[in-house]
């Protein structure tokens, strides 16, 4: 094989491996907590969250749920509506920063659960943005036929490294899993329709450590430690990141932003995202927002929203869709990919 532009093409004989979406899946915890049952506990208001970050309302995860019966329930309903059985799972990668142990990796717990053993299993953590390395690199996996069918999954219960006595952070985030399968799929090289992920970009600096982190680690103060965030210097940075990472993307595959159908971003405030629209000339209409009812879950937060645009019949076959998103670290990234 080699690489032509941007898709993996079999020397000769105009032939593409497509990493193609085949179902979409998402899971929350039972308990929602509102912004007024937050401001019982909390010095905080209803008012105060919603306008400095449109969110509503969150999920909780309770007794019994975790990060791994969280993905394994999403995975579940994403291998459902993909018509695919768990058995045909070659490959499953995990995003998360809250995995259920520090080893071993919380997807080969979700691989025991669905009964696909023998395959590829391991966990991605690059906070917020873990969806998009996740799925970056299953496209890379079975383009290269080191996989067929692939569960990439993003889990998180970050309400357990909050520090619920830090307003500024512990209103913005929530628990919550999303799931997609991606089947490797043989295509014609000069098919500018075909369905399949188109071009990705991934970006990390770790200058920015100190602006979002967790405070605690095995290696360091052998604790897990609480979310530590400067709110500020963060939205600058998001909103610059990630414009430039679009364009990036939409310069690789050779399209405009105006022939995006929709735009699935994580969902971390809702200031970042209308920002965000604006840089690239879009509108609002065209963004995927769930902010408001999930809160920012992290690595979940992308595969949720673009669970739920499925669901409601907003995403359709034929659709051009972008992620992005941005995270901890800092990392950093986008993806397009056709319906």
């Amino acid at each position: 094989m080699e690489r032509d532009g941007r898709q993996w093409v079999v020397a000769g004989a105009g032939k593409v491996i497509r990493s193609v979406i085949r179902g979409s899946g998402s899971a929350l915890p039972r308990r929602v907590v509102s912004n007024a049952e937050l401001a019982a506990e909390v010095d905080t208001s209803d008012e105060w969250i919603v306008e400095r970050t449109g969110i509503r309302q969150r999920y909780i995860a309770g007794e019994g749920e975790t990060t791994a019966t969280l993905a394994t329930d999403a995975a579940r309903k994403a291998l459902a509506a993909a018509g695919v059985d768990a058995a045909e799972i070659d490959l499953i990668i995990l995003a998360t920063a809250t995995p259920d142990n520090t080893f071993p990796a919380t997807s080969t717990k979700v691989q025991h659960a669905l009964g696909c053993h023998g395959g590829i299993a391991f966990d991605v953590q690059a906070v917020c943005s873990g969806f998009l390395y996740a799925l970056t690199t299953a496209d890379s996996l079975l383009r290269t036929g080191s996989a067929k069918k692939a569960l990439v999954i993003g889990a998180e219960t970050f309400s357990r490294i909050l520090d619920w006595e830090d307003r500024t952070t512990c209103v913005l985030f929530g628990d919550g899993a999303g799931a997609i399968v991606l089947e490797a799929v043989d295509g014609e090289a000069d098919d500018d329709h075909a369905a399949g992920l188109i071009a990705s970009r991934l970006h990390a600096d770790g200058r920015q450590h100190d602006l979002l982190y967790v405070d605690g680690g095995p290696s360091t103060t052998q604790t897990v430690g609480h979310l530590r965030m400067r709110g500020r210097e963060v939205f600058r940075h998001a909103v610059v990141n990630l414009a430039e990472v679009l364009n990036e993307v939409l310069e690789d595959a050779g399209v405009s932003a105006e022939e995006i159908d929709w735009v699935v971003p994580h969902q971390a405030n809702a200031r970042i995202l209308d920002a965000t629209a604006r840089k690239l000339g879009l509108p609002i209409e065209k963004v995927v927002v769930t902010v408001d009812q999930h809160a920012n879950t992290s690595a979940a937060s992308v595969p949720l929203a673009f669970d739920t645009a499925i669901q409601d019949g907003r995403i359709k076959a034929g659709d051009l869709v972008m992620f992005e998103a941005m995270g901890g670290g800092f990392t950093w990234g986008a993806c397009l990919a056709r319906m």
